[in-house]
């Protein structure tokens, strides 16, 4: 019974990761198996190059893929096996003999590492990201065939007579800068088309999020390689253990980050259990008030306080005696909305780390010549439009709460948010 049951939980993981990967995610996974089937080819055709040297960083890419782990934004990363990679990739020499292995043979390194390591993931029902696996074997080959060409005369230029490394390490260096830029690139329109954003914001926050980390390791991958000049293959282990610390603590934090969402998101439902507003009212407004922000151009830290200040935004709303009828606060007077506002603002400064989340909630109900935070305007409208429509997804009530929105009296709402919302329902991308 255990023995069939895991390959068809491996099978159905496989199918719902196919099911939801769209056009930009095919193609670059197919150029990254097109490219792995060519050097897992070429190197069975050809033998390996010095064995026990690809089987030791292949493996510790396979341990490094093991041990990925999911940052902030949804990003998979690999750091141990993305370092191993790069250190095989730049190699020069082992103990003073120069290695000569093609940049087939490291993609064939890498892919064999990638996939032993992605197997017992596999095998209890966790899938890889498989575009996250075929970006970084991509960019561990664009490294490869850049590099590996340029080995020989690398190497000669650390023997005596010059006996220098510094012209290898620049190379090194403006090579893996490319890649990193290029890897920035791939991930900003892999990005950009999954959540419907501008590609100028996407690769804003890949930079801000991603290149840091990337860089990190690319530190850690350089170091790898030259430390094999003197120490054989004792480098591996040498580095295995501080990037095994590093991304332990990495793998804390992206924790902690996820569990502070999951507390923010139980607490917001506390007004849905006591009675105070609809069921899926938050959930609703905060899918709602985040696409909006993708759409106007916000940055990931501010989309994150965004989302956090949605999900809160009717807390306000348990210091009532008695409830609004369905938690519209769209229906009742400037002044009871803005008394509810400061109330929620309140219970959410208590916390003693939110005091932005808290400002943002605190001026959901502002009028536009206030000149309210964008993420409190954003609120507002995602909020009048749930309250309207509710979980409905009727065209026809839609475009009615939309038009009443626009009509509003005064200056209600922020006009650029009602029309980033109208695109958002549109293209039907909550």
């Amino acid at each position: 019974m255990i023995t069939t049951e895991r390959p068809r939980r491996a099978e159905r993981s496989l199918n719902t990761v196919f099911r939801r990967l769209d056009s930009g995610q095919l193609l670059l996974i197919c150029a990254a198996g097109l490219v792995a089937i060519a050097g897992v080819a070429h190197t069975a055709a050809v033998g390996l190059d010095r064995t026990e040297i690809a089987v030791g960083f292949g493996a510790l890419i396979a341990v490094g893929e093991l041990a990925r782990l999911t940052m902030p934004g949804n990003r998979e990363v690999a750091p141990i096996g993305a370092a191993a990679a790069l250190g095989y990739t730049l190699l020069l020499d082992l103990s003073q003999n120069p290695l000569r292995h093609s940049a087939l043979q490291v993609v064939a390194v890498i892919a064999v590492g990638m996939a032993a390591g992605a197997l017992p993931h596999l095998a209890v029902g966790r899938p890889p990201r498989l575009d996250a696996m075929a970006r970084r074997l991509l960019t561990g080959a664009l490294l490869a065939f850049a590099f590996r060409p340029l080995a020989d005369p690398l190497y000669l230029l650390t023997k005596p007579p010059t006996s220098t490394w510094w012209p290898a390490l620049a190379v090194m260096v403006t090579l893996i800068a490319i890649t990193l830029l290029i890897d920035v690139l791939i991930a900003a329109l892999l990005r950009a088309e999954r959540l419907r954003t501008s590609f100028r914001v996407a690769v804003r926050d890949e930079v801000n999020m991603a290149f840091p980390l990337g860089a990190a390791v690319a530190s850690s991958g350089v170091l790898l390689a030259l430390a094999t000049h003197s120490m054989d293959l004792v480098a591996l282990l040498v580095f295995a253990a501080p990037l095994l610390v590093t991304q332990v603590a990495f793998r804390k934090y992206a924790g902690i980050r996820a569990t502070y969402l999951q507390t923010v998101r139980a607490l917001s439902r506390v007004t849905e259990v006591g009675g105070y507003v609809e069921p899926g009212h938050s959930r609703r407004v905060s899918r709602l008030a985040v696409a909006i922000g993708r759409e106007l151009g916000m940055s990931e830290p501010e989309l994150l306080e965004l989302e956090y200040a949605s999900l809160m935004h009717d807390i306000g709303q348990l210091s009532l005696r008695d409830p609004i009828p369905g938690g519209a606060t769209v229906l009742t007077e400037p002044d009871q909305a803005r008394r509810i506002a400061e109330l929620g603002a309140e219970v959410i400064r208590q916390t003693g780390v939110l005091d932005r989340v808290a400002e943002v909630v605190r001026r959901q109900c502002d009028p536009i010549t206030d000149d309210p935070p964008l993420s409190s305007r954003i609120i507002k409208v995602a909020n009048a439009y749930d309250d309207l429509v509710g979980p409905s997804t009727d065209r026809d009530r839609a475009g009615a709460a939309l038009e009443r929105i626009r009509l509003s009296s005064g200056s209600a709402y922020d006009p650029h948010a009602i029309e980033a919302l109208t695109r958002v329902i549109d293209r039907g991308r909550v």
